[in-house]
């Protein structure tokens, strides 16, 4: 049997290079909605802590937050896949929320918020698929709702946020363990500021 090597760099070009020709990478856009709070640009303890904060987080979340802060600040960028290396940690916004309330149908969605998700398709893709689901905008869950049947199943799928609240227990159980921060850079990054995000709990 005949084998062939495939040098990692260039099986990552083709693969971007078919998703440009596909048209896959077309979302090139930007919108004008201001968030209604934001962390601004950086990253910092504070930052974390802001998060945190703003959220109303149990103290343990908080430290979870800050411990993968730490890990994030001490491992280097990847060097296993594209070049990173021109990543500008500090002026991107790592926290920022459109609006305050979340929306259990499409037609509460905000209109600016919806023709967002009109560009991305978002509208046919929920009327096949999101029945159920949680569209995320920025940092918070937007759309969200629960099929009736699976809840009185004993299944949890909400946003994040609302999980914690509602079931603190079982996020702290599974929070950040199949993909933990320790993991690499961008895992301790996502654990450290994460926001919005879909909860998923499947009992036995």
């Amino acid at each position: 049997m005949e084998s062939t090597y495939v040098n990692k760099d260039e099986e990552i070009d083709r693969l971007i290079n078919d998703l440009k020709s596909n048209g896959a990478l077309d979302y090139g856009f930007h919108d004008n909605i201001n968030p209604v709070y934001s962390t601004g640009k950086g990253l910092s303890r504070q930052v974390i802590e802001e998060i945190s904060e703003i959220k109303k987080e149990p103290d343990w979340m908080r430290r979870i937050r800050l411990h993968a802060y730490e890990i994030f600040m001490s491992k280097p960028v990847p060097t296993w896949g594209p070049d990173l290396s021109g990543i500008d940690w500090e002026n991107m916004t790592y926290y920022s929320s459109p609006d305050e309330v979340k929306a259990t149908n499409w037609d509460e969605v905000p209109k600016e918020i919806k023709d967002t998700f009109e560009k991305l398709g978002v509208p046919e893709m929920e009327r096949k698929y999101l029945a159920g689901s949680i569209a995320q905008y920025d940092s918070e869950g937007i759309y969200n709702s629960l099929k009736k049947e699976w809840e009185d199943k004993g299944v949890v799928f909400m946003d994040l946020d609302s999980a914690l609240k509602r079931y603190p227990d079982l996020v702290k159980e599974y929070f950040a363990k199949a993909v933990p921060p320790s993991d690499n850079k961008f895992a301790a990054l996502n654990v450290a500021v994460w926001s919005g995000g879909a909860f998923l709990y499947v009992p036995r």
